[in-house]
């Protein structure tokens, strides 16, 4: 592996790892709402959510291209700002990998949140422990292991982004060249023993990933087995 092949892998690790912060303070109000509420409004915004699970990335990176560019609503507020327009900038790597990945990471925590049932949230009631201490001190220890799943998910999905980041954050190297741009343009330059590096290293990290995801889910249904 070379320089590029190095600064790609820190650039995509750098990206996961704030995109599933965000996604996780993002996506648990969104979770919580989607289980709990009772409104006409949960299916509408439950599709949304739900969107880039089914919508080719390349229409949802050309879409917030245009909304974030020059000429779109949100670039016309950061270039008021003094900020400059997100396309081919990291923070717009940020905000497009938040969007695409949010279904990774609300759709777990929704699950886990509808498994908790009513009852633990009365009890605390009972108590009188305040919505907040009962978030906190009931639902999110209930939530472990959607929290995990939904971390891990989404930190995933943003590793192995392609057409998104492409579309929004371009080909520079050290500012939104992620790894698999890399890979995509060692195959385009014949370069494929540099190409079997990185496609190697992505498969293994994939394979870690969802073998994981397995053993969190086996022992979740041990444990309440027990």
């Amino acid at each position: 592996m070379d320089a590029n092949d190095l600064g790609a892998i820190w650039l995509t690790l750098k990206l996961a790892s704030v995109t599933t912060i965000l996604l996780l303070l993002i996506g648990t109000p969104i979770a919580w709402w989607l289980a709990r509420t009772r409104s006409k409004l949960k299916g509408v915004l439950g599709a949304i959510v739900a969107l880039p699970l089914i919508l080719p990335p390349t229409v949802l990176g050309f879409y917030l291209l245009l909304v974030m560019g020059p000429n779109g609503p949100v670039g016309q507020f950061t270039a008021w700002l003094g900020l400059g327009v997100l396309p081919f900038t990291f923070p717009g790597l940020v905000i497009a990998s938040v969007f695409y990945s949010l279904p990774f990471m609300v759709q777990p925590l929704q699950n886990a949140f509808e498994a908790i049932g009513d009852r633990p949230l009365e009890v605390a009631a009972t108590l009188r422990a305040s919505p907040w201490d009962t978030f906190f001190s009931v639902v999110i220890p209930l939530a472990k292991p959607g929290f995990l799943s939904g971390a891990i998910l989404a930190f995933a999905h943003t590793v192995g982004e392609f057409g998104v980041v492409l579309m929004i954050g371009g080909n520079i190297p050290d500012k939104t060249r992620v790894v698999s741009v890399q890979i995509y343009d060692h195959v385009e330059a014949l370069e494929y023993a540099q190409a079997h590096w990185l496609a190697g290293c992505m498969l293994v990290f994939s394979f870690l990933v969802l073998l994981t995801l397995y053993t969190l889910n086996t022992n979740t249904v041990k444990g309440r087995k027990a």
